[in-house]
C-alpha cells in the first residue's frame, strides 16, 4: 500500500497503523451506541463470535494479516475502503433492500449499493431470498450471491424466565420500531388500536411512531436488554413493516419465544415459517390472534431460526475464514 494514497493526517495514520497492526477480518461498518437498528446488534454479535473462532477482528481498517473484509450495506466509507484497498484481501457485501422498496421512495440508495459491489466485492451475502429476488426483478445482479439469515445475540435474547403464556388473563401483544417510517406499519398498528378486543388483548409498542395510540402502551427506543425483557414478558410479536427483507426484532423476538402474526411481505415468511401466521389486512389480525391463542402451545414450539454460531459459521465460511 502506498503512503501517497492517503489525503488526511487521520487516512494516513490508518495507514500506518495497518502496517503495524495485525487482524483475520476488517467489518466495514459505522456503529452506533444503543438503541440503534437490527444491523448494529447483529453485526455486534457477529464479531464476538468470529472472536470466538479465535480470529482477531478490526473495524473500518485494513492490517498487513487481513485476510478478509466484510462491507456491510452503504453503511462504511467507500472512499476509505478505496485508499486502504489491497488486493490480497476477499471482499465480502452484506446487502439488504432493496432499501428504496423499503423506504417506500426512489432515493438512488439501492443503486449506489449495486455499483459499491461490482466495485469492490468478491461474494455477496443476502439476508432473505426475497431481498435476492427482489434485486433481480429490478434488474441488479450482484457478485456472487449467497442467501444467509440474520440470528440474534444468545446472551442477550433467551426465552430463559420468559413469562408463561395463559389463557386466564389478556393475551399479550407487542411490535417495535426503530423508524417512524409509515412502510413500519402504523397505520396497521392505528386500526389495531380503534378496533382490537381490548378486554382480550393488550398491546405495548416500542420505538417510533408517526401515530399516537389511545389504548397501544407506547414505550421509547430502549437498549437490547430491556427490549430482550419486554419480548420475555409478551406473548405474540406483531410485525406489520412492509418489505422488510429481514427484520432482526422479528428473529429478536422469535428466539424469545414469540410465536408471531405478521404482514404477508418481504422475508417475514421465511423468518417464521411455521411458528405463527401471515395477515395482508388488519381486519384478518383480530382472527388471526385468537386461532394463534387457542393452538398457542403448539405454534410456540414450531419456532425454528438459526443461531448465531450457526450463522456466523456460514459468514466465516463464506469469508474464507473457517474451513
Amino acid at each position: 500500500m502506498k503512503f501517497g494514497l492517503a489525503n488526511s493526517a487521520s487516512d494516513l495514520f490508518a495507514i500506518a497503523m495497518g502496517l503495524f497492526s495485525s487482524a483475520d477480518l476488517s467489518i466495514f461498518h459505522e456503529f452506533e451506541p444503543p438503541p440503534t437498528g437490527g444491523g448494529h446488534q447483529f453485526l455486534r454479535a457477529l464479531w464476538k463470535q468470529a472472536e470466538a473462532h479465535g480470529l482477531r477482528v478490526e473495524n473500518n481498517s485494513l492490517s498487513r494479516t487481513t485476510r478478509a473484509c466484510l462491507l456491510n450495506s452503504f453503511n462504511f466509507k467507500e472512499k476509505r475502503l478505496q485508499r486502504l484497498k489491497r488486493d490480497s484481501v476477499l471482499y465480502v457485501h452484506r446487502v439488504d433492500g432493496p432499501i428504496d422498496v423499503y423506504r417506500g421512495r426512489d432515493g438512488g440508495v439501492d443503486k449506489n449499493i449495486h455499483a459499491v459491489n461490482l466495485k469492490f466485492a468478491n461474494k455477496t451475502i443476502f439476508q432473505s431470498q426475497y431481498s435476492l429476488e427482489k434485486h433481480l426483478a429490478l434488474g441488479m445482479e450482484f457478485k456472487n450471491p449467497t442467501v444467509i439469515l440474520n440470528a440474534a445475540d444468545p446472551e442477550i435474547f433467551h426465552s430463559r424466565g420468559r413469562v408463561e403464556f395463559s389463557r386466564n388473563r389478556k393475551t399479550r401483544l407487542v411490535a417495535s420500531s426503530w423508524s417512524d417510517n409509515l412502510n413500519k406499519g402504523a397505520l396497521i398498528y392505528q386500526w389495531l388500536d380503534e378496533h382490537l378486543d381490548w378486554e382480550r388483548f393488550e398491546m405495548t409498542f416500542v420505538g417510533r411512531s408517526p401515530v399516537v395510540f389511545k389504548n397501544i402502551r407506547m414505550l421509547p427506543a430502549v437498549d437490547s436488554y430491556r427490549m430482550a425483557e419486554l419480548f420475555r414478558e409478551n406473548d405474540i410479536y406483531l410485525t406489520a413493516s412492509k418489505n422488510d427483507p429481514c427484520s432482526n426484532s422479528l428473529i429478536e423476538a422469535l428466539t424469545c419465544g414469540l410465536p408471531a402474526i405478521y404482514l404477508q411481505s418481504g422475508g417475514h415468511p421465511e423468518i417464521v415459517k411455521q411458528a405463527g401466521a401471515g395477515f395482508e389486512a388488519a381486519e384478518q389480525i383480530p382472527e388471526l390472534l385468537s386461532q394463534l391463542t387457542d393452538q398457542y402451545e403448539a405454534v410456540q414450539s414450531r419456532i425454528s431460526i438459526p443461531s448465531i454460531k450457526e450463522v456466523s459459521t456460514q459468514y466465516l465460511k463464506v469469508l474464507e475464514l473457517v474451513s
